[in-house]
This record gives structure tokens, sequence and C-alpha cells, in this order.
């Protein structure tokens, strides 16, 4: 079971590719309520409370330096997890194959590689019921 999940994780792919957009979306989601709930409030109290709390006015224009301050702090947390919890387990895994300590991906075996191959073809001549009982096209249909 870990293998199998080991292998989806080192495979290169545009599904898991998704997967891992969608996933680092809502992380993200979740450091940014992080950050505007309890970062963000404790910056504009310690820049002195009050209605401008956290910012400061020119002109009658308000520049919200905490909101900026707390972006940077979203950045840096989910940079530090994707790069601790994702990144660096995978480099070692990877070393760890090079060395030849762990097995790579498994390779199809040669029965599924040749199946595949049929499906394959039956799909493109569009013959897909022709086949007789033992998945073989007769001489004569081919």
């Amino acid at each position: 079971m870990l293998k199998g999940f080991k292998d989806f994780l080192l495979r290169g792919n545009v599904v898991d590719l998704a997967v891992a957009v969608v996933i680092g979306a809502a992380f993200t989601a979740v450091v940014t309520a992080f950050t505007s709930a309890f970062l963000k409030p404790l910056i504009q109290l310690f820049s002195g409370g009050g209605e401008f709390a956290g910012s400061f006015v020119v002109n009658g224009v308000v520049f919200d330096y905490a909101s900026f301050i707390n972006a940077l702090i979203t950045f840096v947390i989910t940079a530090a997890v994707i790069y601790f919890l994702v990144v660096l387990p995978l480099k070692y895994v990877e070393e760890r194959r090079r060395r030849g300590e762990e097995e790579g991906p498994a390779d199809p075996t040669d029965i599924e590689l040749l199946t595949e191959i049929r499906d394959l073809l039956r799909e493109q001549s569009g013959r897909s019921g022709d086949a007789g009982p033992d998945g073989r096209i007769p001489q004569q249909d081919r």
C-alpha cells in the first residue's frame, strides 16, 4: 500500500499536478485565514490599536501595511510547509533511489503492456467486438 502511494507521489503526471494545485490552494486558504484572524490583529495591536492601527494616512489615503505584512507571513508559512513536508522528503527518497537503497516505481509487466497495446489497436480499428474468446482477432478479419 505504501509502495503504491510512493509511486503515485513520484510519478510525473498532469493529474498529480492538478491534485497538487488544488491541495496547495486549499492549504493557502487555511494559512491566509489564520494570518488574517490572528496575526493581522496582533500587528494592529502592536502598532497602537485604534481605527488606523496597522496603517497610516497620507492626504486622506489609507496605506494598510498590516495587510502586506500579513500576506508576507502567509507566503513564508506556505513556502516553509511545502518545502519541509513535500520537497525535502521527496528529495530524500530520490537520493536513496540513486544510492540503490530503494526501488523505483514499479514498471508494468509485459502482459500489461501487451494488453494495453491490443486494446489500443482494437480501439483504433473500431473492431472491439471482433475478437475471439482468446482475445485474438481472427486472421481473415485483420
